[in-house]
């Protein structure tokens, strides 16, 4: 792995921030991005960037980080033991964008490239990442506009690509407490390298530049709908779903905490409010059933 195939990443995943950035801002309107740097002991740090208390956003946060260390964290070898006690560097950006209104979706979406070192063996690299949806009160228009854009991203890259990667992402949020997918799905896909790294550098690219044309007309399009009260409160119980995946079962999350990462931007990814009932059930052909009943669902958005 050279150096420059290095810079290369690091400067897109840098640059892809700051593109990120500018969509949302322009979207919000006013307020703006505060932005911390920080550093990490062991090596390496990031950038943090978070808006809140918007009129379309409550909060939005995208961090960009570039570390390294002696020895991968345990939840970046459960998948790969042999890579138990490699050297490492491992970076990516991370963004969760919580919205205000209730019928505009929670979305995410996470690139990354890790390279693994053993002394006398080639470095080991591989990439990794996606983005998915969750929405509250959802449109089915809207749900097949984000998988549509899924699909567009991955059909130059194979015609089976979609399908597994889409499946991927179901199987990955999937809340298995609550034996509930935590949204709509979208992409996921790790240990990338099969293609050359051009060519898998090339899909990353892809899905990082197609985030905003996949999520952003639906801002657009369900952020002035009025809602009361009833939305705003099955939206906050909603949000504990996504904060029960993120503190239970996320990878990403587990690895962040486990390699020292700066803790306040791992936990960018929870809602500022959020609500938990106990025991609570959409009454039987309410709009909120209707989340559960047929967007709660692993299906094929595009049948």
């Amino acid at each position: 792995m050279s150096l420059i195939e290095h810079e290369l990443v690091k400067n897109y995943l840098q640059d892809l921030q700051n593109n990120i950035c500018d969509a949302l801002q322009q979207a919000e309107g006013g307020v703006c991005f505060q932005e911390e740097h920080w550093e990490r002991e062991e090596g390496g740090g990031g950038i943090a960037r978070v808006l809140s208390d918007g009129v379309v956003f409550e909060r939005a946060g995208i961090n960009f980080s570039h570390i390294y260390g002696k020895s991968l964290p345990p939840s970046a070898t459960v998948q790969r033991p042999e890579l138990v006690g490699c050297q490492y560097q491992a970076m990516g950006i991370s963004l969760v964008i919580h919205p205000l209104n209730p019928y505009v979706p929670t979305s995410h979406a996470n690139l990354r490239f890790f390279i693994a070192e053993k002394p006398n063996h080639p470095p080991i690299w591989w990439f990794g990442g996606g983005f998915d949806l969750t929405p509250y009160y959802a449109f089915e228009e809207d749900v097949r506009h984000w998988h549509q854009t899924a699909k567009n991203i991955c059909d130059p890259f194979g015609k089976e690509v979609y399908s597994r990667f889409k499946t991927w992402c179901d199987q990955y949020f999937f809340i298995k407490h609550r034996h509930e997918p935590r949204g709509v799905g979208g992409l996921f896909f790790d240990d990338l390298n099969i293609w050359g790294f051009d060519h898998c550098f090339e899909f990353l690219q892809s899905v990082g530049n197609n985030y905003i044309p996949a999520y952003l007309p639906i801002v657009e399009k369900r952020k002035d709908l009025p809602y009361g009260e009833r939305e705003r409160d099955f939206q906050l119980y909603r949000r504990g779903r996504y904060v029960e995946f993120n503190l239970v079962q996320d990878r990403g999350t587990l690895f962040g905490l486990q390699s020292g990462g700066r803790t306040e931007s791992i936990l960018m990814s929870l809602p500022p409010l959020v609500k938990w009932r106990y025991n609570w059930h959409p009454e039987a052909g309410s709009p909120e059933a209707v989340l559960y009943d047929k967007f709660l669902k692993i299906r094929d958005w595009l049948a």
